[in-house]
C-alpha cells in the first residue's frame, strides 16, 4: 500500500525543495548511477552544466574541454583536440589525469581520475571526425594552438573565417585531429546540501562512503 501525504510548497525553501525532488542519496549503488547518469546528460546535452569540464593534465596545467561521449560500459570520457597541441604530447599513449565537473544548480561535483590516451589513425577516431560538422572540423584548418601571433587571431585561414568550408577543403584538416579518451579508474561525488553534505568514492578499489 502507499501512503498518501500531504506537502505545502510555499513553506519549502529552494534547497528544501531540491531535497524533496531528488531524494537522500543513502545507498552507493544510487551514488555509482547518479554519476553514470550526469555524465551521459553532459556528452549528449550541449546545456547541461557538465557539457564543459576542467581536463587536467599531468603537468598541472589544466583548461574547458567539450566532452564528446561518455562510455558507461568501459567508463570512459571521449574529448576532442589538435594534434599539435603541447597536451598531446604530455598525454602520449597514456598518462594519469583528472576531470573535473560541478553542476551548480544541482550542487553536485564530480572529481574523475583515471588514464588518458591519444588516438589519431583509428576507427574510433575516424567515426568521431565522421560526425563532426564541417564548422567543428574547421577548428583543424588553422595554425596550431599556442603558435605566437602579432595579434588577437583566430588561427584560421582568411578563407575560412565565417564560412563553413566543404568537405574537400577539410581534407588536410584531418590529419591534425585526435580523440582523447580517457579511462576512469575512480569519481569522488559530492553533493552539497542545507542538509547535510554526502560524498562518496567510487571506483576500481571498491565504492565508499567519505565524509565531505
Amino acid at each position: 500500500m502507499f501512503q498518501s501525504f500531504n506537502l505545502n510548497i510555499d513553506v519549502l525553501t529552494p534547497s528544501r525543495l531540491w531535497c524533496v525532488c531528488n531524494p537522500m542519496y543513502d545507498t552507493l549503488d544510487k551514488v555509482r548511477a547518479d554519476i553514470a547518469d550526469r555524465l551521459a546528460m553532459a556528452a549528449s546535452g550541449r546545456k547541461s552544466a557538465m557539457h564543459t569540464p576542467v581536463v587536467i593534465t599531468p603537468d598541472a596545467d589544466a583548461r574547458i574541454m567539450v566532452l564528446r561521449e561518455f562510455d558507461t560500459d568501459s567508463s570512459t570520457l571521449r574529448f576532442h583536440t589538435d594534434i599539435r597541441s603541447p597536451k598531446v604530447e604530455v598525454i602520449g599513449a597514456g598518462a594519469d589525469m583528472a576531470v573535473l565537473f560541478y553542476d551548480p544548480d544541482a550542487k553536485v561535483q564530480l572529481r574523475c581520475r583515471g588514464r588518458g590516451r591519444i588516438e589519431t589513425d583509428t576507427p574510433l577516431a575516424d567515426a568521431a571526425w565522421a560526425s563532426s560538422t564541417n564548422f567543428a572540423r574547421r577548428c583543424y584548418l588553422g595554425a596550431a594552438p599556442g603558435e605566437e601571433s602579432d595579434g588577437p587571431s583566430s588561427g584560421l585561414p582568411d578563407w575560412a573565417q565565417g564560412e563553413q568550408p566543404t568537405d574537400e577543403q577539410l581534407v588536410p584538416a584531418r590529419a591534425n585531429f585526435a580523440v582523447l579518451l580517457i579511462t576512469q579508474s575512480e569519481v569522488d561525488w559530492y553533493w552539497l546540501s542545507h542538509e547535510g553534505h554526502r560524498r562518496a568514492l567510487i571506483g576500481d578499489k571498491g565504492d565508499r562512503w567519505l565524509t565531505p
